[in-house]
């Protein structure tokens, strides 16, 4: 079956993130795609709601999709598989959102197969980003969720560089340029007007290591590596080969533990490798790499000598 192909748009409050969101979805449905759109909102009504009027639009709301109702948008996400047919989904998170936890989402081994993570798109409030910068005007908590925001999106907007002159708008685009990943495109925009072709653009990559056709090479420098049909494993020899490949930030996927009849579901953070309680209702086995810079040809090097 085809993957459906995803794009996130993040960024914080007031940021124009609604509004790029319609131009994509208008667009889209213009070249005869059928659009599905989720909206989180924190709160128990979304106000913009009337702006998708007649589209397949899911809402999430009394939470963040990040953290709190992880839940409802993978419940969510299987229903636009099950629902009527769906070319292209828009997801937009909360102005507090992580984009990386709903990336996370996306990457688990349950949706990998169905979804296509194309690109995480971050908006930028030109006109009201120093000022979120500044240890006077803002809290800790909301410069560590710009940040994360930034440096999780592969293509930023700075978004209502009609309300700013051109000095300020410099600084803003070199305060991110320093944190975010070489590579990363920054456009400028008024009310969000972005040619489709750089919101449509492909900017995220999966590289199945047990796909021979899969040689090719991308240059996003967080990636993502698919390895499936591995052979049973001892947890403690899978941890130390995990922490061994550069650049790894996480992993996850479903095992077969060595004297085991049923894979576990097992997660990878902060250097250690950590299975369910429960066993999982499948019988494929697949473990996905998250990291940045990842060689594949030396993570299939080192995985054929420690497992083969």
């Amino acid at each position: 079956m085809k993957r459906i192909p995803v794009y996130t748009i993040s960024g914080f409050l007031g940021s124009g993130k609604t509004t790029v969101l319609g131009k994509m979805a208008d667009e889209l449905k213009k070249r005869g795609k059928h659009v599905g759109i989720i909206l989180n909102e924190l709160g128990d009504e979304n106000v913009e709601k009337h702006l998708f009027e007649g589209q397949n639009v899911h809402e999430l709301l009394n939470g963040c999709i990040c953290c709190t109702i992880q839940d409802d948008l993978v419940t969510t996400l299987k229903g636009f598989l099950e629902g009527d047919e769906v070319d292209v989904l828009l997801i937009e998170g909360t102005g507090v959102a992580n984009p990386l936890e709903i990336k996370d989402i996306l990457l688990s081994p349950e949706l990998i197969e169905e979804f296509k993570l194309m690109s995480m798109i971050g908006m930028v409030d030109t006109s009201h980003y120093l000022d979120y910068q500044s240890m006077f005007a803002s809290s800790k908590e909301i410069r560590s969720l710009l940040k994360e925001q930034i440096i999780s999106s592969d293509f930023i907007i700075l978004n209502k560089i009609d309300i700013v002159n051109e000095k300020e708008q410099e600084k803003v685009r070199h305060k991110i340029e320093k944190v975010i990943s070489p590579g990363v495109e920054v456009l400028a925009a008024s009310y969000g007007n972005v040619p489709f072709e750089k919101l449509a653009e492909q900017r995220q990559s999966l590289v199945n290591l047990t796909d021979e056709a899969g040689h090719h090479h991308h240059h996003h420098s967080i990636g993502t590596v698919k390895i499936t049909a591995l052979p049973a494993v001892r947890l403690k020899k899978l941890e130390t080969w995990l922490k061994g490949i550069n650049g790894l930030i996480r992993a996850k996927g479903y095992l077969l533990i060595e004297g085991e009849s049923d894979p576990r579901e097992m997660q990878f953070a902060a250097k250690k490798a950590v299975l369910s309680d429960t066993k999982i209702d499948t019988e494929k086995t697949v473990l996905i790499l998250i990291g940045q810079n990842l060689n594949t040809e030396e993570i299939r090097t080192s995985f054929n000598q420690y497992f083969q």
